[in-house]
């Protein structure tokens, strides 16, 4: 019996191999780019902080509430923005940036980055940019997400000229809050695995996000209560030993789509 179920493992496994080595080949590898800082899923840290994002807004009802619970607990943010959204809702952006939040690039359109092209990344982070460029000094960090979190090999490249730091999470962080699983399910996760240096991911728009609005009421103060300071991408990412790197990569301006 346990000779016929290996046999049957075996067999699926091949068929798996075989008939997704695209996919298998082009994902990278995390062990292989976190150590350059190419992609950043967490920052290993002695202090307890850690980041709180949210990804998919602007959005008209549950983003203006996330901004009511952060400004009450006095913390900041990171916001990956939807360009599409960002163009829709322009006054929300201004407030998240008057308030002290941090924003970041989420394309335009939210497209699958698992067969998009060379041609259609530049478009989408292009096109965001152009909308979120005024709303930041000329020094900062630009701070990209991918939709879904996916990185291959080629989009990297293509992100890392164009100068983005690309910023995942941490993965015992993902609540899957867009599931609606409930609120305190959302809050349990996250404060059951909290560690120094995370980077915890929320959603503020694409559908009903009431219960992540309950989940921080009740994350915020718990995280505080545990001595932990929530602070932005880029205050977390200061305690990354190449940080000072970061600074030095320049978006190209250059308007022409890569060849």
């Amino acid at each position: 019996m346990f000779n016929a179920f290996r046999v049957i493992f075996s067999i699926i496994m091949c068929s798996i191999l075989f008939n997704n080595s695209k996919v298998f080949a082009e994902i990278i590898n995390r062990f292989e780019v976190e150590k350059y800082g190419d992609v950043i899923w967490e920052v290993p840290s002695k202090k307890k902080q850690v980041a709180i994002t949210f990804d998919d807004g602007p959005d008209p009802v549950y983003t203006s509430q996330i901004l009511d619970v952060l400004k009450k607990e006095e913390v900041h943010a990171t916001f990956f923005l939807i360009g599409k959204r960002v163009k829709k809702y322009p006054e929300i952006v201004k407030r998240e940036l008057r308030e002290g939040h941090e924003i970041g690039n989420h394309t335009y359109n939210h497209p699958s980055f698992h067969t998009i092209s060379r041609h259609k990344v530049v478009d989408e982070t292009r096109k965001t940019e152009h909308l979120l460029d005024p709303a930041h000094h000329t020094d900062y960090i630009k701070l990209f997400r991918p939709p879904g979190g996916t990185v291959t090999e080629k989009n990297l490249k293509v992100l890392k000229k164009e100068g983005y730091k690309i910023i995942l999470w941490s993965w015992h962080q993902d609540p899957r809050d867009w599931t609606n699983p409930g609120a305190q399910r959302i809050a349990s996760h996250i404060l059951t695995n909290v560690k120094n240096g995370d980077i915890i991911l929320l959603h503020d728009s694409g559908g009903n996000r009431s219960q992540t609005v309950l989940a921080l009421k009740i994350i915020l103060p718990k995280l505080k209560k545990m001595g932990y300071e929530i602070v932005t991408v880029d205050e977390l990412l200061k305690m990354h030993p190449r940080y000072n790197e970061f600074h030095e990569t320049k978006m190209e301006k250059k308007e022409e789509i890569l060849p």
